[in-house]
């Protein structure tokens, strides 16, 4: 017999025949083959493998869109399932890909665009469980299914962004009016709050003023009425009245010295002669008298 080598690279298998008939698998290393009789087949990969799945499909919503799913597989390193592997699938990648396109076609028109983010987990488990229930059989272990990218037509993506640009930009413009509205309402309470505090600051100011201007004239009544009854007590023979009336002019004549004494003075006079001082006198009395006067009792 005449032999000849082979070599399997670290990673991959071979399908050994005899005569076109599988007898054995050629594991990573070196293997003796018998010369015209035994043949090995082409190398089968054992390695972690993926295919990058695209697959245009229309939403619920009647809009298409673009899924990518990247399908992760490997093949069961047991001799049964790699033979099963190696003879029963013509081209694997080709197969899991129309098996894919199947599942994806099937869940995705069941949903709206919007939710097709959302529920991208979903649409992934059942893509996994079919998968798995169809190549178990043929010696492939799936391994992971993920949606990697769902991408809308471009009209749509432009129309889906103005559509949350017009959102958002609503949203932005209540927000903005609420707090004018906010801003307006405090800045009209706290003006009104001011007011009060103003209209009371000022009525309590005027009552004062109203309180210090009635003492200030009893207080002068008093003086007054003192003076007149020390004046009339010390002096005898002297009418209170023209105890008044002195006081009067002598108050006249110190307020016309300070007016004259004054470097700038803008003082206009009527009626200022001596003369009109007993008018001035007795309209002053008439003041007083009509200031201390009891009040009437009614009948």
């Amino acid at each position: 017999m005449v032999f000849y080598c082979l070599t399997t690279d670290q990673g991959t298998v071979r399908m050994v025949e005899f005569c076109g008939k599988f007898t054995s698998i050629a594991r990573p290393g070196l293997t003796c083959l018998i010369c015209c009789v035994q043949s090995a087949s082409a190398p089968l990969s054992m390695r972690l493998q993926s295919i990058e799945v695209a697959c245009e499909v229309k939403t619920k919503d009647n809009v298409f869109t673009t899924v990518k799913i990247s399908v992760q597989y490997q093949v069961v390193p047991e001799d049964e399932k790699i033979q099963l592997a190696y003879y029963h699938l013509t081209n694997p990648r080709s197969q899991i890909e129309a098996y894919v396109y199947d599942v994806v076609r099937s869940e995705v028109p069941k949903i709206e665009l919007d939710d097709v983010f959302l529920e991208k987990e979903k649409i992934s488990a059942a893509i996994a469980s079919e998968l798995k229930q169809q190549f178990s059989e043929f010696g492939y272990e799936i391994l992971a299914t993920p949606i990697t990218d769902i991408e809308p037509n471009g009209e749509v993506k432009r129309a889906m962004n103005q559509i949350n640009t017009a959102k958002r930009t609503r949203m932005a413009a209540e927000d903005e009016g609420e707090a004018v509205k906010i801003r307006a309402i405090k800045e009209a309470e706290a003006s009104a709050s001011r007011t009060e505090i103003q209209a009371k600051a000022d009525a309590e100011a005027m009552h004062m003023a109203g309180v210090g201007i009635s003492r200030q004239r009893q207080a002068i009544m008093s003086g007054l009425r003192d003076s007149v009854n020390a004046f009339g007590k010390e002096v005898e023979g002297i009418h209170s009245k023209q105890v008044l009336d002195l006081m009067i002019v002598t108050q006249y004549f110190d307020m016309m010295s300070q007016v004259g004494n004054a470097s700038k003075s803008n003082a206009v006079f009527f009626n200022h002669s001596p003369a009109s001082l007993t008018e001035l006198s007795a309209a002053v009395n008439r003041g007083f008298l009509s200031a201390v006067s009891p009040p009437a009792i009614g009948r």
